[in-house]
C-alpha cells in the first residue's frame, strides 16, 4: 500500500478492514513514525488474537526498530495488560495489535506514550497520519535482528491487579465468565485462579474468528447467552469482556444487565469508603446516581466528556482514584490512571463480601434511576438538529461539555455527535419509567426533525 487510507486514523486509535486497509506495510510506517513522534528509545508491543495479528504485530516492530527502538514483544495480551507493561517498567511507548470489540476483519493499533497514556486524535495520532499520509517511510528498510522476547507477564501483572482488592473479603460465589473468544480468559485465568470462585467459563479458547458471538457486550444480543446461563447456573454473577479485554460487563444474579453508569456508581462509592474525600471522574452520558451515591459516601464527582484520553487526563489533573464510563471503560489511580478490565470485577468481587446479592444492592438504583440506554439517531444535519433542541429545552440548564446536556429537576439527557457517521446519540434518563419514555420519546422527536 504505497497510499493508506487516511479514514484509518480515528480519534482514540488506528482502525481499518484487512488487508484492504490496513496491512503489514501500513503497520511499518506506523511504527516508525510512532518512534519518530515520540522520540522513543524503549518501547513494548503486544497483540490480540486476529489472523491477522501476527503479521501486523512484526511489521510494526520492524518499522519502530528501523528508527532506532528498542522493542520487547509481550506477546499475546489483552490492551490492559501492554498498559501495565510499559507504566510498569517506564518505558517510551507502546502498542497493542487489536481491532477491540470489532468484527474478525478488523484489525488496528492502541498507542501510548510514556505512563500509559493514550495517543488520540488530537495528540499523537494526528501526527502520525499527517507524516504517513504525507509520504513519510514509504520506503524503510527492514532492520537486521530480532525483537527482545519477553517472559510470560502474566502472573506479575495478576499481582498488580489483586493488590486493589483484600481477597480474604472475596466471598464463595458461583460466576459465570464469558470471554468471547477474545483476550479475556488470557488474564482471568491467573487472576482469578486463587480465589474461592466456581467459576463457569464460556468461551475461553482465543480464537481470531470469533465463532460464537461478536466480543462486545454492549450490545444486548452478544450478552444474552451470559444472561440466559446465570439463571441456569443459579449463578451470583456474571461478568463479561470485551475483544481486547480492557472492558468490563456485569450480569447480576437475577441474569439482568448492569449499566456502566451503575457499576460507576457502585465502585466510586466503595473507593470513596476506602479513602474519604476522594474524587471520580464519570463521562457526561452518566446517570445521576454515580454523583448522588459518591456524594453520600464523603466524595466528590465530577463530569467530564466521553473518551479515555479525556478522562485520563481529568483523572491526573484531579488526583481521582477512580473513574467510570457508560462504555465500561473503569480507570484507577493506582492503576497509572489507564483503564484495565481484571480490576473492576475484583473489587465488585470485594464489595460483595458483605453476603449482599448484586441485585439486591442495584435495586434502590433501579428504582429511582430510570435509563433509556443509548439510541442512534441518522440525521440529516447534525448542527441544525442540535440547535433544535437547543431551542426546545432553552427553559432547561444547559451545559455544552460533550455535545449537548440539558438538566430538568426531575430527568436530563445528552445529545452527542458521532465522529465517524452522520448520527447522534442521545442517553436520557428520569425519576420514573414512564416519564422517561415519555421524554425519550419527545427528545427523539425533536432530533429527528
Amino acid at each position: 500500500m504505497s497510499r493508506v487510507d487516511p479514514s484509518i486514523f480515528k480519534a482514540y486509535d488506528v482502525r481499518g478492514i484487512y488487508p484492504t486497509q490496513i496491512d503489514g506495510a501500513v503497520a511499518r510506517r506506523i511504527g516508525a513514525a510512532f518512534v519518530d513522534y515520540l522520540g522513543a528509545k524503549r518501547i513494548a508491543i503486544g497483540r490480540d488474537i486476529r489472523l491477522s495479528s501476527p503479521e501486523i504485530a512484526t511489521a510494526f516492530e520492524q518499522g519502530a526498530r528501523a528508527r532506532g527502538a528498542d522493542v520487547a514483544d509481550i506477546g499475546v495480551v489483552g490492551t490492559d495488560v501492554l498498559y501495565y507493561y510499559v507504566a510498569r517498567n517506564d518505558l517510551d511507548g507502546g502498542a497493542i495489535i487489536t481491532a477491540s470489540h470489532n468484527p474478525k476483519e478488523y484489525n488496528g493499533l492502541k498507542m501510548v506514550r510514556r505512563g500509559a497514556l493514550a495517543l488520540s486524535g488530537d495528540a499523537g495520532i494526528r501526527e502520525i497520519r499527517e507524516a504517513i499520509v504525507g509520504g513519510a517511510h514509504a520506503d524503510l528498510a527492514t532492520p537486521p535482528g530480532e525483537p527482545a522476547r519477553v517472559a510470560d507477564v502474566l502472573e506479575e501483572y495478576a499481582r498488580h491487579c489483586l493488590s486493589f482488592i483484600d481477597a480474604r473479603r472475596v466471598p464463595r460465589l458461583k460466576v459465570v465468565m464469558d470471554a468471547g473468544n477474545g483476550m479475556g480468559s488470557v488474564a482471568a485465568r491467573p487472576v482469578f485462579r486463587d480465589l474461592p470462585l466456581e467459576t463457569v467459563p464460556l468461551y475461553f479458547e482465543p480464537d481470531g474468528t470469533f465463532p460464537n458471538h461478536p466480543a462486545d457486550p454492549l450490545i444486548e444480543e452478544n450478552r444474552l447467552e451470559i444472561m440466559e446461563r446465570v439463571k441456569a447456573e443459579g449463578a451470583d454473577l456474571g461478568i463479561a469482556w470485551d475483544g481486547d479485554a480492557d472492558r468490563c460487563f456485569f450480569i447480576d444474579d437475577t441474569g439482568a444487565f448492569v449499566p456502566g453508569d451503575f457499576v460507576t456508581a457502585l465502585l466510586g462509592e466503595a473507593f470513596c469508603r476506602k479513602e474519604p474525600g476522594a474524587r471520580i471522574i464519570y463521562d457526561v452520558r452518566a446517570s445521576r446516581a454515580v454523583a448522588d451515591r459518591v456524594g453520600a459516601a464523603g466524595g466528590t464527582a465530577l463530569m467530564h466528556r466521553v473518551g479515555h484520553a479525556f478522562i485520563k487526563k481529568r483523572m491526573r489533573d484531579e488526583g481521582a482514584v477512580f473513574g467510570g464510563e457508560v462504555s465500561g471503560h473503569f480507570y484507577f489511580r493506582e492503576n497509572w490512571f489507564a483503564d484495565n478490565g481484571m480490576i473492576p470485577a475484583l473489587v465488585l468481587l470485594e464489595l460483595l463480601g458483605d453476603g449482599q446479592k448484586l441485585s439486591q444492592r442495584l435495586a434502590p438504583l433501579r428504582a429511582r434511576y430510570h435509563l433509556s440506554g443509548e439510541i442512534n439517531s441518522k440525521v440529516a444535519d447534525v448542527p441544525r438538529a442540535l440547535a433544535r433542541l437547543e431551542e426546545r429545552y432553552a427553559d432547561g440548564r444547559i451545559t455544552k461539555l460533550d455535545g449537548v446536556s440539558v438538566d430538568y429537576d426531575d430527568w436530563h439527557f445528552n445529545v452527542r455527535a458521532s465522529n465517524t457517521e452522520p448520527l447522534l446519540r442521545l442517553n436520557l434518563e428520569a425519576y420514573g419509567d414512564a416519564e422517561m419514555q415519555r421524554r425519550r420519546d419527545e427528545v427523539l422527536a425533536v432530533i429527528r426533525g
